[in-house]
């Protein structure tokens, strides 16, 4: 199991990120906010390419990133070569993005997904481990470098 997990994001994405750091930290994760710290409008890149540096130099086993469609942390996450971002919005799509793509982040999409969902894609991402095999050699072909 994952231990030490980054989380961060943007405004649209503040209130569930609070709610998901409490529910981690009871369930025994270390935990590190990346922001924001409010819900005041921010520019999501600014918390999420720290994040996905301290996730590819593995300062953290992996990493939840949320933001309104989940799509602009998912594509600036995307940008390190270390990191396999999945805009997950469903149970199938968390486990897959662990199981086949061996993804280190979760994007999770808030305006378009209640928290108890939001909740339950993050901890079956953090519980589920790569199957290796077939789909270690698709993973080694992502990076450009």
């Amino acid at each position: 199991m994952a231990k030490k997990i980054a989380i961060g994001g943007d405004h649209a994405g503040f209130e569930y990120k609070a709610k998901l750091i409490k529910k981690l930290e009871s369930l025994g994760y270390e935990v590190k906010d990346f922001g924001p710290f409010s819900d005041a409008s921010v520019d999501y890149p600014d918390f999420v390419h720290p994040l996905s540096t301290a996730v590819e130099k593995g300062e953290f086993d992996l990493g939840i990133v949320i933001c309104g469609s989940g799509n602009g942390v998912a594509i600036t996450a995307n940008k390190h070569q270390g990191i396999r971002a999945a805009l997950c919005w469903n149970e199938d799509l968390a486990a897959l993005a662990r199981q086949h793509n061996n993804a280190n982040v979760i994007a999770l999409p808030a305006r378009f997904i209640s928290y108890e969902l939001a909740e339950k894609l993050a901890e079956i991402f953090l519980t589920t481990e790569f199957e290796g095999g077939r789909h270690q050699n698709r993973v080694n072909k992502i990076a450009c470098s």
